[in-house]
């Protein structure tokens, strides 16, 4: 082929919608193979590392980015969590005809509304826990009384906005103890708690077909030893490469709905969160999105991320191609001052590094002062991910890095890997970790 008619590269543009440290670890990969990045920050905190990966586009100075989504030749746009759904432009942006990499209508409604997940596991026999939904205390009361156990307490309607978040309750008299006390705006979701043998498994649904990517295990108690309340966010977690479901939590519990993607063309990742009781798994929820401690590890799992990112966003079969020296992935959360209780305000303590890193740092609340040094600005600073071939190789090194971390009045969970790993393993003792 001569010069003249050679054909130029053609270098893919992507758009991330989210904040933080998933989108930052996201972005990083997407650009060390050659993708031209950018963000769209949904929300006005944790937006300094995004930027360090690419242009950011803040909410703030664009309340409607569709005026400024018209101008960009976007190859795809990849969204962090299911915020961009909600807002006063959604059908606006939709009507831009611009591909996303997420569901959209019925297939957001999966993660969107707990009980027509509910609705949907029972119409396709899919084991799901006892649920009920209610819209005020004394309606609560009332199934308590019919229907007498434990339950997690959930928002009816998911989003990082929702005025409940998960309040885990062992026993009934803990769940009885927190109606008075919740916030009955949207009312409550109330599903009966099984224990904590949980693992998650995440997919790509394209093609028509249902691709494994990974299985994992979240540690959602803010302290060692599945102590403390339940956090925001994961405070860490294990990823391992799952194509060929091992674990038959996509034959169990993603295959009986591929009719239902295919009828409402789902494409993009979805993501089961499961308990194992009584021999079988149960969903406890779906998710729409690669996941907060997910996101970064999948991305560097692949051999061919943007390949397989632009196939799902195009709803094309796709081949996705894994490192074979990355089968394990570990990742830690760095909790800062007050953590995980919102109403106590952080002070911008700096964060400083000592020694070398030799894994990955995707920085989440913190700004980086005209200096260049990195400040706390929230609660949650950093998460460490390491991914090697073996898991316990992946939790030492992600182990060695985070020491080297320092923040006054940080802390981070010491004990992420001692659960009950692998998932529906036979449980040892109280030791479960997740």
């Amino acid at each position: 082929m001569t010069e003249a008619t050679r054909q130029p590269r053609h270098i893919p543009n992507v758009m991330l919608f989210g904040v933080g440290s998933s989108t930052q670890g996201v972005l990083h990969t997407l650009r060390e193979h050659g993708v031209n990045v950018s963000t769209y920050l949904l929300r006005d905190k944790a937006t300094d590392s995004p930027a360090l990966e690419g242009r950011t586009y803040s909410a703030k100075q664009y309340p409607n980015p569709c005026v400024f989504l018209r101008q960009l030749d976007l190859d795809f746009i990849l969204p962090m969590s299911i915020d961009w759904s909600l807002m006063d432009w959604t059908d606006e942006f939709l009507a831009l005809d611009i591909t996303i990499l997420s569901p959209t209508e019925a297939g957001m409604l999966l993660e969107r509304d707990r009980d027509f997940a509910r609705e949907l596991c029972q119409s396709h026999h899919i084991p799901f826990p006892k649920a009920f939904v209610a819209q005020n205390r004394i309606e609560a009361g009332k199934l308590l009384e019919r229907h007498p156990g434990a339950y997690v307490i959930k928002n009816p309607l998911c989003s990082p906005q929702s005025p409940i978040h998960t309040v885990l309750s062992e026993t009934e008299e803990d769940t009885r103890s927190w109606l008075s006390r919740l916030n009955y705006e949207e009312g409550i979701f109330l599903q009966e708690y099984m224990g904590q043998r949980e693992a998650g498994h995440i997919a790509f649904v394209s093609g028509g077909e249902i691709h494994s990517l990974v299985t994992n295990q979240e540690y959602k108690r803010a302290f060692d030893g599945n102590m403390g309340v339940i956090a925001g966010a994961p405070l860490g977690g294990i990823i391992e490469q799952d194509p060929a479901d091992k674990y038959n939590l996509a034959r169990d519990l993603l295959l009986p709905l591929l009719p239902w993607f295919k009828h409402f063309n789902f494409h993009g990742p979805v993501q089961v969160t499961a308990i194992w009781r009584d021999a079988r798994w149960y969903v406890l929820e779906y998710n729409v999105r690669i996941g907060v401690t997910c996101g970064p590890v999948i991305m560097q799992m692949l051999q061919n991320p943007v390949q397989v990112l632009s196939d799902v966003a195009h709803d094309r079969s796709t081949q996705v191609q894994f490192n074979e020296d990355r089968k394990f992935g570990c990742s830690l959360t760095l909790a800062g001052y007050g953590y995980p209780f919102s109403q106590v305000e952080s002070p911008e303590f700096p964060i400083r590094t000592e020694g070398k890193v030799d894994c990955d740092i995707w920085w989440n609340e913190v700004k980086i002062d005209e200096k260049g040094q990195i400040r706390a600005s929230g609660q949650r600073l950093a998460d460490v991910v390491a991914i090697e071939s073996t898991l316990q190789s992946a939790i030492d090194k992600a182990y060695r890095n985070i020491k080297k971390i320092r923040c006054t009045n940080s802390y981070y969970r010491t004990d992420i890997g001692k659960s009950l790993w692998p998932p529906a393993s036979v449980s040892t003792g109280h030791d479960s970790g997740a």
